[in-house]
């Protein structure tokens, strides 16, 4: 895991995973999202994923990564891009159930915060098996305490 210090402006970390009709299930289940686009599932059929699952599954992706996984890290929001009228994220195609999603995660923006944690922003990208474009996500904003525990 890296340390505070250690994360520069610019820096790019990868990860790559899909969600199973099971996993959309419970998600789904547990959210409570209720849209009759979501639930006409044919058999056979891959689903389509819902934009909030798919940011879940990233941010649950980039704190397994090996250089943030054990540190103290706490989500504090996001800030809207100001190119994007101060939205953050832009789905652009559909991912399916099962469809390969490709992650890279950008430190965007890097400052103090106290003598104990420092403030990161990461911006998301996913791509599917074809390197098409999914979404991207700006200014994902992350509380990491500067030493992380031993």
């Amino acid at each position: 895991m890296k340390k505070f210090s250690e994360f520069r402006v610019g820096d790019s970390f990868y990860s790559t995973c899909s969600i199973s009709d099971k996993e959309l299930e419970e998600y789904l289940k547990f959210s409570r999202v209720k849209n009759a686009f979501l639930e006409n599932k044919q058999k056979g059929e891959q689903q389509l994923v819902s934009g909030r699952a798919i940011l879940s599954r990233m941010e649950g992706e980039f704190t397994r990564l090996s250089q943030i996984y054990g540190n103290h890290i706490v989500f504090l929001g996001t800030d809207g891009d100001s190119e994007w009228e101060n939205r953050n994220t832009r789905f652009l195609k559909p991912l399916y159930t099962d469809q390969v999603l490709k992650l890279k995660f950008t430190v965007s923006q890097k400052e103090e915060i106290n003598e104990e944690f420092g403030k990161i922003t990461i911006d998301y990208e996913g791509t599917n098996q074809d390197e098409e474009t999914i979404v991207i996500s700006k200014r994902n904003i992350y509380r990491i305490k500067k030493e992380p525990p031993r």
